[in-house]
């Protein structure tokens, strides 16, 4: 599960997507930007939707809605990127991703996470580090190695079609 710190919790920066509250570890987020311009790289992945330029450096951006299967939807003046780090293969790799909005970054108790149950999930389960409990509702930690991991999986032919998994 995500990296704890002394007191149990877990600190994650939560965010939406298409009507859904997910939430990135805390320490693997560098900044947050407004939208910025995207130059798009032809014969990419859908996932990869082109590359961004984070302070003079050139970032790829990529959207989780086409991992997880969801609908595409315009862009608001709510959508942010946030530029992650990510360990691709023992490489620490800057990374943009699109949200629909942006909340917070938060605090959940080690006693409200548990692991993703196994049936009922409409999006790959292996991408899901946790579920944390925050108040009366549920949010969904995501597992960023393991998302990107898999990108390398799709460009080298090992299988990973993304879209909706079964239940």
């Amino acid at each position: 599960m995500s990296t704890q710190n002394h007191e149990g919790s877990i600190e994650v920066l939560t965010l939406d997507l298409d009507g859904h509250t997910f939430a990135l570890p805390a320490a693997c987020v560098h900044e947050i930007l407004d939208l910025v311009a995207v130059t798009e790289v032809p014969g990419a992945n859908p996932f990869v939707g082109g590359l961004i330029n984070v302070r003079g450096r050139v970032v790829p951006f990529a959207d989780l809605r086409h991992k997880f299967g969801m609908p595409v939807k315009p862009q608001t003046i709510d959508t942010r990127i946030v530029v992650i780090e990510v360990d691709i293969d023992g490489d620490a790799t800057m990374v943009g991703l699109l949200a629909d909005k942006v909340h917070e970054v938060t605090e959940i108790a080690a006693t409200a996470v548990e692991e993703a149950p196994r049936i009922g999930l409409t999006w790959r389960r292996e991408y899901i580090d946790c579920i944390g409990k925050l108040g009366d509702d549920f949010v969904v930690v995501l597992d960023i190695t393991a998302i990107f991991s898999s990108t390398r999986r799709v460009r080298d032919g090992g299988g990973e079609t993304g879209g909706r998994a079964a239940a």
